[in-house]
């Protein structure tokens, strides 16, 4: 049986240029903005990391004291970053059906989309939290069964080295958190990737989705296999790719900017309040500009990607094909090309 997840490759890029070539500067800007809130292609597992405090540890009593005034801003801060992040996760969870909608018509219409899929998106975004919320667990457990030990140490004056009953539980801990964050990166990935586009076709939810994918994970488990392979080297490639293009992009950017800038800081020797509010809008700008050209630049490489899945699904199991023209179309292309070099 041929591996679908290597053979799909070329028609992946067969797809992706079909639908966004000749440039139309419409639909590349809706996608970028869909893009935009949906993330890179570059997204790694991030596994747990610990710090311990070193026997040379600052005394408490040098520590700078702090007010509740303090306290309060900290946890302001905070509560605004986790809603902000929030938010951004649900606007994320509706534009990921978005962007399988576009790509399945062939045409992006955001709000038509947005307003027949955001329940589906809710149902994802819950999913997500769900699945943070065990993966924060999961840490604060791997934290304590390595912290424990040298709370032991200490209140037992054990004989051992400093640090070495820790050691060795996160040398044991080590496999544990490897495992859990590769079953965390599937799970994550195999849900947008192959199951949102199972709830777009047969409009239902995560779980259902799950029930509806997972036989055909367990009769050709290869394929998945591979694909999970293959498709990690991809996002490293394109996360590398995008990176290099967006830097290149910043320096070429930082000509105009740079010199904007220069002129805000003449105009902060001179007249400071003014100063101020030039340099501090040329720096937002500048911003703005970056996340736009790194928003288009994925736009390309986020269509490739999905198109390569959605195309995998298909060829896996032929009832969860949502783009069964497209891919019918390209392989026809594919058959006349090699008939017309071959005669």
């Amino acid at each position: 049986m041929p591996l679908y997840a290597l053979e799909d490759l070329d028609d992946a890029w067969d797809a992706t240029r079909s639908f966004l070539w000749p440039v139309d500067r419409s639909r590349w800007l809706r996608l970028a903005l869909v893009v935009l809130f949906i993330g890179g292609p570059g997204a790694n597992l991030n596994l747990f990391q610990w710090n311990v405090p070193s026997e040379g540890t600052m005394p408490v009593g040098q520590l700078p004291t702090v007010g509740p005034r303090f306290w309060a801003i900290i946890a302001v801060l905070v509560a605004v970053i986790l809603l902000f992040g929030l938010v951004f996760l649900l606007v994320g969870s509706v534009m990921n059906f978005v962007l399988v909608e576009s790509l399945r018509h062939e045409t992006v219409a955001v709000r038509e989309y947005w307003g027949r899929r955001w329940g589906q998106g809710l149902r994802l975004f819950g999913f997500r939290i769900v699945i943070g919320l065990l993966v924060f667990g999961s840490a604060a457990v791997f934290a304590a069964l390595f912290f424990i030990p040298i709370a032991v140490e200490r209140g037992t004056g054990a004989v051992a080295a400093p640090g070495a009953i820790s050691a060795a539980a996160l040398v044991l801990l080590v496999p544990v958190i490897i495992a859990l964050a590769i079953l965390v990166g599937l799970v994550n990935g195999f849900t947008t990737v192959f199951v949102v586009p199972i709830m777009v076709l047969e409009d239902c939810g995560v779980l259902a989705g799950w029930r509806r994918l997972w036989p055909t994970i367990t009769a050709h488990p290869w394929q998945y296999l591979t694909y999970a392979i293959a498709g990690f080297l991809l996002s490293i490639l394109a996360g590398i790719f995008v990176a290099i293009v967006i830097a290149i992009s910043a320096i070429i950017l930082l000509i105009p900017f740079g010199i904007l800038g220069v002129v805000g800081f003449v105009l902060l020797v001179t007249v400071p309040p003014l100063g101020v509010g030039v340099l501090a809008l040329v720096g937002l700008l500048f911003v703005l500009s970056i996340i736009v050209v790194a928003a288009v630049i994925q736009v390309p490489v986020m269509a490739y990607l999905r198109y390569y899945a959605l195309l995998v699904l298909g060829d896996v199991d032929a009832e969860l094909d949502l783009i069964p023209d497209r891919r019918a179309a390209i392989r026809t292309e594919s058959e006349a090309g090699d008939g017309g070099a071959a005669s």
